[in-house]
């Protein structure tokens, strides 16, 4: 009787099935995660969990998950995107500057977005076709796209710009105070990665080339038309989240996102999508946004010092990776 009883607890207690469960199911010690650190802002700040407080996180959060899906889909083929930051930063400067063109907002988001989905298209022929490390690629792009903003800075700085109105509105708004409007954006596209991964041919060709590129190739998928679409859908992602941002600080400038570049690593890192390839998802990258959007307001609820902020937030990054590479090495 006792051994019976027993079994099922030392089952749990067990390392090896805690480590099966980060490797396999990470999303629930991240819920768990985010849980304690709301619990830990409640009982130092008593009072300051709420329900517009919940959306304030929640607004803040939005453009990081977005920018960190367009890490985890790059991370899945064992990659990266460094240039999310400067594509976004881009996006919000030029639509701002195009206000008062004669097309007005909608002008200048069509030609933010288009040039985005060019600097994505440079990027993923450099990946999949010259064979360039995204590492490389993506970070040289960063430069190309911040040069090509400074000059466009350049020719319309006596034209005066403004963050539009209705930038401002799905950026800041919210609806009965709790549910950001920019809610309207990131739910279809969360649902457009979350379903792509999982339900179309596409998806599975991205896990596919992570896992092992040579035995994709051999099966007859063409590496470089599935990374070409991919940066892509990257720079267009980014450049959206960029509108967002822009909306969100009403703010307009070339290095706008500029913050926002390594906690979108590390969102995806943290939601348990390996910087090697083939594993991870993008449910695990929504609540790795919100862990670093809590993890923020708790060390600015202690009243932390900037350098002790940077130590303990990239201690927690450090740890939770380190986390995760081992139990994927002893599975």
């Amino acid at each position: 009787m006792t051994a019976a009883t027993t079994t099922p607890r030392n089952r749990w207690l067990a390392a090896r099935t805690w480590r099966n469960l980060l490797r396999d199911r990470p999303i629930i010690p991240l819920i768990g995660l985010l849980v304690l650190l709301v619990l830990i802002i409640q009982v130092v700040r008593p009072g300051i969990v709420n329900l517009p407080w919940a959306g304030v996180i929640l607004r803040a959060a939005v453009p990081l998950a977005i920018l960190a899906g367009c890490q985890t889909l790059a991370m899945l083929t064992g990659g990266i995107d460094l240039s999310v930051a400067a594509v976004a930063s881009m996006a919000g400067f030029v639509t701002a500057t195009m206000v008062n063109s004669p097309g007005g907002v909608a002008q200048g988001i069509a030609i933010a977005l288009i040039a985005a989905l060019l600097a994505g298209m440079v990027t993923g022929i450099g990946v999949g076709v010259f064979r360039v490390h995204p590492l490389i690629m993506t970070l040289g792009m960063s430069f190309v796209v911040l040069g090509l903003a400074n000059v466009w800075q350049i020719q319309v700085v006596q034209t005066g710009s403004g963050v539009p109105d209705s930038l401002r509105w799905i950026g800041v708004g919210f609806l009965g105070d709790i549910l950001p409007y920019s809610l309207l954006v990131f739910v279809p596209l969360a649902l457009i990665i979350l379903l792509g991964l999982r339900r179309t041919g596409y998806g599975r060709l991205l896990y596919a080339i992570g896992d092992n590129p040579v035995a994709a190739r051999l099966s007859g998928a063409r590496s470089w038309q599935v990374l070409t679409a991919l940066y892509m859908i990257s720079a267009l992602f980014a450049g959206i989240a960029g509108l967002l941002i822009s909306g969100l600080t009403n703010t307009a400038s070339v290095t706008l996102a500029d913050s926002y570049l390594l906690p979108s690593v590390a969102a995806a890192v943290i939601g348990g999508t390996s910087i090697f390839g083939g594993r991870g998802g993008f449910g695990g990258t929504i609540v790795g946004a919100l862990i670093l959007q809590v993890l923020t307001a708790l060390l600015t609820v202690l009243g932390l010092p900037e350098p002790t902020r940077q130590i303990l937030f990239g201690s927690i990054i450090v740890l939770v990776a380190a986390a995760y590479t081992r139990a994927i090495a002893e599975s």
